[in-house]
């Protein structure tokens, strides 16, 4: 079952996004290339096994995490079409990280309180990996 899981998991890094096998419950962030000139953008799913937050950080070819141009509210468990608001302008071409960032650490629950490197509801990692999605803007 794990090597299944394994192999699902690097496929899906290649077209998808990045997933994390943790306490016997998969984590993972799903998205695809879409039109952002609604000023939104939505993963197709996330699963968490805490409540927390969907962010959206620019992101260039390296895929390191950028500022944050929009953040939505997971509950535990699935998330199905999470969608962010965006906070800037996000131009055709530009890629986008949609990442999973936990409640923890901040000083109040359900305000989003994180920052570019803060620990205040900062990104969940798996095996020092961060659990997301890269999408390009359409």
């Amino acid at each position: 079952m794990r090597k299944i899981l394994a192999q699902l998991g690097a496929i899906s890094l290649l077209t998808y996004g990045v997933f994390a096998y943790a306490g016997g419950h998969l984590m993972s962030v799903t998205g695809s290339d879409q039109d952002v000139s609604g000023g939104t953008v939505t993963a197709s799913e996330v699963k968490s096994e805490v409540n927390g937050w969907l962010v959206v950080h620019k992101t260039e070819d390296g895929m390191k995490p950028g500022p944050v141009v929009g953040y939505s509210p997971l509950k535990h468990g699935v998330n199905t079409d999470v969608v962010a608001i965006l906070t800037e302008p996000v131009q055709s071409g530009e890629k986008l990280m949609l990442m999973l960032h936990g409640e923890e650490g901040g000083t109040k629950t359900g305000i989003f309180e994180y920052t570019l490197g803060a620990k205040e509801d900062g990104p969940i990692k798996k095996d020092g990996k961060l659990i997301m999605a890269i999408v390009t803007a359409q």
